[in-house]
């Protein structure tokens, strides 16, 4: 097999008609007949002429797709991706392969909603008076809490085992963020849970727990950023 180093694999990036390389666990692969990687790109967000070992842990799919490419070498230092998974769940994820990537995807949306919620209910509750409104707004905001706590356990979970713990930027603002959140929803929920009237009877200190609430949405909007360009990353023009 030829043997490749980082630089010669570079070269193999698929642009402008060069042929399309990539590498996994020290296998370096000749994707160019794939439409998949057209371009030299797959899925908006691979490029090719790199190692890919750690990305393919996060994929929806096994390396095996890669075996329907001829390999054309092997990666000189290339030293395969290891990770300390414990028997119990290396059996669940290969039995259950959709706890390798959805459980975060799938939870995340809910504290985006409850907290959401709760402010759109708490500034209702200030324009039409009606006392169910701010009741609901409280409520959304408990389960906003709970829904935070288990999104942000799955968030640390996904990081973890898809992308080994490393210093991700978008990764590591979004835990920041996520638990910024929390800290304010929680001050938020045991300050209504004190003082219920807090916001019906409208006064000085009502104004900083109207700014704590309102302050939800932009940090929700920040992480649920991030979020996506990571899920769905936007190439500079």
């Amino acid at each position: 097999m030829k043997p490749f180093d980082s630089e010669t694999l570079a070269k193999h990036d698929g642009q402008e008609d060069r042929p399309t390389y990539i590498a996994h666990q020290g296998r370096v692969f000749d994707v160019s007949g794939s439409k998949l990687w057209r371009g030299g790109l797959h899925m908006k967000r691979h490029r090719a002429g790199r190692d890919l070992s750690t990305d393919f842990r996060a994929a929806p799919h096994g390396p095996e797709v890669l075996e329907r490419y001829p390999q054309v070498g092997e990666l000189k230092e290339a030293e395969a991706v290891q990770i300390g998974i414990p028997p119990a769940l290396a059996w669940l994820l290969r039995h259950f392969p959709m706890l390798r990537r959805h459980p975060h995807p799938m939870t995340v949306h809910f504290p985006i909603a409850f907290m959401m919620a709760a402010t759109v209910f708490a500034v209702l509750y200030l324009i039409f008076g009606l006392a169910s409104l701010e009741t609901t707004a409280f409520h959304c905001l408990g389960a906003g809490i709970l829904f935070s706590v288990v999104t942000i356990a799955t968030g640390f979970y996904t990081w973890w085992l898809n992308y080994f713990a490393r210093p991700v930027r978008a990764v590591r603002i979004k835990q920041r963020l996520s638990l910024g959140l929390l800290a304010i929803s929680l001050i938020v929920f045991c300050w209504r849970w004190r003082v219920p009237d807090v916001l019906t009877d409208f006064r000085g200190q009502s104004w900083i727990y109207l700014l704590l609430v309102l302050s939800f949405v932009p940090l929700i909007t920040v992480i649920g950023w991030f979020g996506a360009a990571l899920t769905f990353p936007v190439e500079n023009e």
